[in-house]
C-alpha cells in the first residue's frame, strides 16, 4: 500500500529515460489540453504553441538536474579541480532568453487583426533548449524531445485543422466605406441566429 507507493513515488522522481519520457509526455498532454480550450474560443496562441512551450520548459529543467547529477558524479573532480559552480540552471536560462528576440521577430499582426507565427516562435524557442541539451551531451532528452515536436508540428497539425473547422467562434474581418454600415451588419449577423461576441472598430486615420 503506503510502501509501494512510496516506492514509486521515488523512482519517478530519478532521472532516467522511463521518467524522462514520463515528464516530457505529461508536459506535451497538460501543455495541449490548455492550448486546445484557448484555440475553441478562437484565442491566438492554440494547441501546438502550449504544447511546444510545455516541451521546452520541461527539458530545461531536465538538463539542469542532468548537469547538476554530472557535477557531482562523473564531472565531480573535474569540477573541483577547475572550481566550476554547482549552478547550472543558468545554462538553459540564457539559451531561453536569448532566443525571446528572434522568436518575437516571427510573431506579427495582420492587417484584419490575425495574430501569426506564435507556433513558429515556440518551436525556435523549443529547438533552442534541444540544442542546449545536445551541446551539453543530454542525448536522450533532446531526442525525446526532438520526436514530440516533430509529431506535434506533423501529425498534430492535422488535428489542428480538424478544430479549427468545428469551431462554434469565428472572427471576420470587414472594410466599410461609411460607419453606418456597421449597424446593417450587425442586424444581418442576428437575423441568421448568431451572436457578436466583441467587436473592434479601426479607421484609415488610426492606421495611420
Amino acid at each position: 500500500g503506503t510502501a509501494s507507493m512510496a516506492s514509486v513515488l521515488s523512482y519517478l522522481r530519478e532521472l532516467n529515460i522511463v521518467t524522462m519520457m514520463l515528464r516530457i509526455l505529461l508536459a506535451v498532454l497538460c501543455g495541449g489540453l490548455i492550448g486546445l480550450e484557448r484555440e475553441r474560443k478562437n484565442r491566438p496562441a492554440g494547441f501546438r504553441t502550449y504544447m511546444l512551450t510545455a516541451l521546452g520548459a520541461t527539458l530545461t529543467v531536465l538538463l539542469s538536474l542532468q548537469l547538476d547529477q554530472m557535477l557531482h558524479g562523473p564531472w565531480r573532480a573535474l569540477a573541483e579541480s577547475i572550481g566550476a559552480t554547482q549552478d547550472v540552471s543558468r545554462f538553459g536560462a540564457e539559451a531561453a532568453k536569448g532566443i525571446g528576440f528572434l522568436g518575437a521577430g516571427t510573431i506579427l499582426v495582420t492587417r484584419n487583426q490575425e495574430v501569426r507565427g506564435l507556433t513558429t516562435a515556440a518551436g525556435l524557442w523549443a529547438v533552442a533548449i534541444i540544442g542546449t541539451a545536445f551541446g551539453a551531451g543530454f542525448y536522450a532528452g533532446g531526442i525525446i524531445c526532438y520526436a514530440f515536436i516533430f509529431l506535434a508540428m506533423q501529425v498534430l497539425r492535422r488535428v489542428d485543422l480538424r478544430i479549427r473547422k468545428t469551431q462554434r467562434v469565428s472572427t471576420v474581418y470587414f472594410e466599410m466605406e461609411k460607419k453606418s454600415t456597421v449597424g446593417q451588419i450587425i442586424r444581418q449577423v442576428k437575423g441568421h441566429g448568431h451572436y457578436i461576441w466583441d467587436l473592434n472598430l479601426f479607421s484609415e486615420t488610426q492606421e495611420k
